[in-house]
This record gives C-alpha cells, structure tokens and sequence, in this order.
C-alpha cells in the first residue's frame, strides 16, 4: 500500500469515528485529525494497536492505533471470549491499575465489559503496583488478571498487561489465542457491556486484605536477623517518581523495619504527567537526579527509585570517584548484587535445597547471575527476554523445581515465586536489606560488587537504545535484522565473531565450520554474535516501545587479573572492550 493509499485508507476508518457509538468528545478530535490531514491522522488508523511482548501498549489518544477506551473495550471483550470459551468453570479476572492518565477509567471500562459477559470481576479501589496484581491473581484464585500501565514510558503512554491463572503475564497458547479472539471483534457494537445489575453483582471492589497478604509475602523474604529483630537507621533515600510506590514501596519499607527513610516529596505524589523529570523510568539517570540531590545532603547509603508500576527497581551509591560523589549501577550490576545476597543469605539460614532450587535469568542479561546459580550448585534456567518467559519457567518446573530468585537486565527481578513477575517492591526491601548488612561489616554495595567480581570473574555490560517511531521506524528495524541475518560480522572490536545465535530461525551457527544447531526456546527476533574472547553482541526490537536494542557483555576470569591488576584497571579494560565492540557495529 503506498502513502496515497494508505491515506484514504486510513480517513475512510477514522470516518467511522465520527459518529456514535464513539462519544462526542473523540468524534470532535477525530473529526480535527481529519481537518488537518497529517501523518497523525494515518498513525492513529493505519492499523490496530496488537499486543507485543508486555500485551497492549501505545499512545494514547483516538485512533484504532491508539490506546482508549474503545480499543481497550475490544480487546477486553476478545479477553472474555477466551476465557469463556477456555472452560474454566466460575471465572474471575483482577484488576490494578497504575498513576497513569487514563488508568481509573481504562480499569473501569474493562471491568465492566468482562462483567457484561457475565464474569466476576476483582478491581482495586486505587491504585496499586503490578506485582500485586500478579500476585493477586494467585491468591485470589482468578482465572486471568489485567493491570493498566505503560510501565516507565513516557507520559503519553498507557497499556494493558494480561495475566493467566499462574500469575504470570500471557505465553503460548493463550496469548495466541487471545490474540485472535480480539482480531474477531471488528467494531464496538460486537463489545457486550454490563447492565447495571451486572455492575453491582458482578464487580466487586477489594479492600485492605488483599494489600495486607502481599505486603506479608514481601515481609517474609527477608533474610538478615539483626534487621528482623530490631531494625535499620541507615539512612536511604527512595522516590516513587510520582507511582504507585507511594501506595506499596514505602509502607513495606516501614513494615520491613527501615526508620531512615527519606521520600524525596517532590516525587512523592502520584501524577500521570510526571511532572518533575522528562520519563519516569529508573534506567535513566535523569530520574533519580532530585534523589541523589537529597542523599548528598542527608548523607545517604543508597538511593532507590521505582517506576510507575512499581516493577523495576533503579539505585545510586555513594561513590568518591563518581560526578556528584554518586554512581547510578546498572541493571546487571545491581541483579548480580541480588541474587548473591539472596543466595548466601537462604544458604545460611538452611533455606537453599541443591536439589530442587533454581536460578532463572534472561538471554540478555549478564552471564554473572547464571555463574552464581552455579557457584551455589543451583540449576540455572535462561529464558527469552520478558519476565513472562521467567515465570513460564517456574510453571514449568512445579512440582519438582523451586525458583529462588532471578531477574532481567532491565532493573527488573524476582524473589521467590509467590509473585510471577519483576517486583519492585520486594527489590527494594532486599536491596535496602543489603545496604543495611553491607554497612555492618564496614563495606558498601559497591564493596559487595568488588567482592563477587574478584570471586567470579569481572563483567561489564553497557545497553544502547536507537528510537525508530511510526511505521517507517518499524520497516528500518526489520532491515536492520534481515541484514545481521545475511551478513553477519566476522570480527567486532578486534575480536573473531565464533558463533552466530539466531533466535528467530532457532538457529545455533559455528562460523569455523559452519555447523548449524537448533536451539530450543521458542522463536523470537533476537540475534547474538558470541567472539574468541567470550563477548556476547545482542540485537533485539523492542515488544513495547519503537525502538531496537543493543546489549553489549563482556567479562573477564578472575584467573587473569586478580592478585595482578587492580579492581579499577580491570573495569576500565572492560569499557574499552565495550566501546570497541560499539564503534565496529557502528552503535552510538
């Protein structure tokens, strides 16, 4: 279809939007789109917002492209198909929602479409972080669950996240299934809404013991004894950068036993247009700026913020060497920190079983999470990127494998199984845990990482984002990936490019001899370019936002430089590797 086509194709599906059923106020700002005749007009109708890797997520305004209440409203009524027609006897579905402009309303309309088809509907009053919602699931006993959220996207976003009975975000079959349940409903007047009996008898609002049975599941992973018995004064700052944080992450703080803690107020609030930084997403460092002020001026151990939905976890430390006398650790950094303390800690208190128990960690994030599963004699699982690959796993293994913790590059892990997705809210309790125990014996989180480096092999891992919007955005990332596919490199960085792992084609290729394997997770588009010296090289399109990614690991045995180098010379080798190996794939 060329852009002439695609034009009037697009005007002739916003016409529809002109009229009722859409309500007055979206036919006045389509009717405006049409007027206008742009490129916004042709992204918001060219084509139906579809669920990617995190379910539904996108702008929000009208359009079929769109995030509002009618796409939302058929999705929702593909969702009750499916569960109706999966044969579960007496569904039930929970709902949360998140700080998000839109959220209340889009919970709403999708209660109430669930409920006029005649399901039982568990919705949250307020709102509450998406960990809980995926613990709820659970612990309610439901067959699905949804949160309202675009996660740590900018302000302009909302989404929709689907849950199954397990608790864990949508995987093969439902997510197919689903998928073309809600590509059968072509218009509004194929969404069944719930009367006014259906509201009253059918959705039913949940009240303070649902936060309490999560909020006690938190509490019980903690692992320190001293804390336990009688609490932490170490000062820490933590800002919910205007989320659901408020509502979870502080009163768990509390509850956990921390009397230090300093809310930067500024953030305290929640507010869907984030009003005090540019994106609520605690991978930026941008976002924990106002925090890091307010440490330097408390003196302050660690600084942690959360995003919107309370699912990923970013932190600063104190750092002498660092801009501002703070350093922002990344992703894997603060991961590898989690899972050792999590591991020595349940090893210590007799909680870890060698025969059962497992470490789970995706393709994409640092080997080193898996090299200490294995140092602790666990099994060690990887998965696809998205922590609903994780929690597959763990469904997978009931019964005869244990998770204990794991996590994804992408400041998100996971805790024990009693929540299937990346938690937030337990991550900071821990990490706070790990600050206070790290304080005690004279040595900091940045003493801890040295520590698990010097015994594991030093590693380094660097992210780089290239934002590609609307649809011609999308044509040049599947050029991009077609071209690593035919033409992959034979050197990067200095360094011979060995194997070739095409996740799409589920293809294992050794560039020596050409040998070709197959891989047994299931098809994704990702390409990985293993090197001689271990590097791993990662291109992945986003599920949820316009852009692809590229993940750079390198590492290097603890053999070659402990008791030889010093700490800082080791880590400064491994950036210089990191930005070879960008500057030969031209990644900026």
């Amino acid at each position: 279809m060329d852009a002439q086509e695609l034009k009037k194709w697009s005007r002739m599906r916003a016409e529809l939007w002109t009229k009722p059923p859409f309500d007055e106020a979206t036919q006045e700002r389509v009717k405006r789109l049409l007027e206008a005749d742009s490129d916004e007009l042709v992204e918001s109708f060219y084509t139906d917002l579809e669920f990617g890797t995190g379910g539904l997520r996108g702008l929000m305004g009208p359009g079929t492209n769109r995030m509002n209440r009618y796409t939302l409203a058929q999705t929702t009524q593909g969702l009750a198909q499916y569960i109706l027609n999966s044969g579960v006897s007496n569904p039930s579905v929970v709902i949360a929602y998140d700080s998000r402009n839109g959220s209340p309303e889009f919970a709403r309309v999708a209660a109430e479409v669930l409920a006029g088809n005649g399901l039982h509907v568990h919705l949250y009053p307020a709102l509450r972080p998406t960990p809980q919602l995926s613990f709820s699931v659970r612990n309610l006993g439901c067959t699905a669950g949804i949160v309202i959220t675009a996660s740590h996207n900018p302000k302009e976003y909302n989404g929709y996240k689907v849950y199954w009975s397990d608790g864990g975000q949508i995987v093969p079959p439902h997510d197919a299934g689903i998928i073309a349940q809600v590509r059968g409903i072509q218009n509004m007047d194929s969404v069944r809404w719930a009367t006014l009996e259906q509201s009253a008898t059918h959705i039913h609002l949940l009240d303070e013991r649902a936060d309490e049975a999560y909020l006690q599941t938190v509490i019980n992973l903690r692992l320190h004894p001293g804390l336990i018995a009688s609490g932490s004064d170490l000062p820490i700052v933590y800002t919910p950068l205007h989320g659901t944080g408020s509502a979870s992450v502080i009163p768990a703080l509390e509850k956990a036993g921390f009397r230090n803690i300093h809310i930067v107020e500024s953030q305290r609030e929640p507010d869907g247009n984030f009003p005090t930084v540019h994106s609520p997403n605690p991978e930026e460092g941008a976002a924990l700026a106002e925090g890091i002020a307010l440490a330097r001026q408390i003196g302050a151990q660690l600084v942690m913020g959360t995003d919107p939905d309370s699912d990923r976890v970013g932190i600063a430390v104190p750092d002498a060497s660092s801009d501002g006398g703070f350093r922002l650790l990344n992703g894997n950094e603060t991961g590898a920190l989690l899972v050792d303390y999590v591991l020595e800690g349940r090893k210590a208190s007799g909680q870890l079983n060698l025969e059962t128990d497992f470490v789970a960690k995706t393709i994409v994030t640092s080997e080193l999470m898996a090299e200490l599963g294995r140092a602790a004699g666990l099994q060690v699982h990887e998965t696809l990127t998205g922590f609903k690959w994780i929690a597959d796993t763990i469904r997978r293994e009931e019964g005869r494998g244990r998770f204990v913790v794991g996590g994804e590059e992408s400041y998100g892990y996971m805790i024990g199984d009693a929540v299937r997705d990346k938690d937030a809210v337990a991550a900071a309790c821990l990490l706070a845990e790990l600050a206070h125990a790290a304080h005690e014996v004279g040595s900091d989180l940045l003493g801890q990482l040295e520590k698990i480096h010097h015994k594991n092999g030093a590693y380094k891992e660097a992210l780089v984002s290239q934002t590609r919007h609307g649809r011609t955005g999308k044509e040049e990332i599947a050029r991009q990936m077609e071209s690593f596919r035919l033409n992959p490199p034979a050197t990067m960085g200095g360094e011979r490019v060995v194997e070739v792992r095409d996740f799409q084609r589920k293809t294992r290729t050794l560039l020596v001899d050409g040998t070709v394997s197959e891989m047994s997770l299931p098809a994704s588009n990702v390409i990985q370019f293993l090197t001689d010296k271990k590097s791993l090289v990662t291109a992945r399109p986003s599920g949820t936002e316009p852009k692809i990614k590229f993940y750079f690991s390198v590492h290097m045995p603890a053999s070659e430089w402990s008791g030889i180098l010093k700490y800082e010379i080791v880590m400064k080798k491994l950036d210089e590797r990191i930005e070879r190996l960008k500057s030969d794939l031209g990644v900026h």
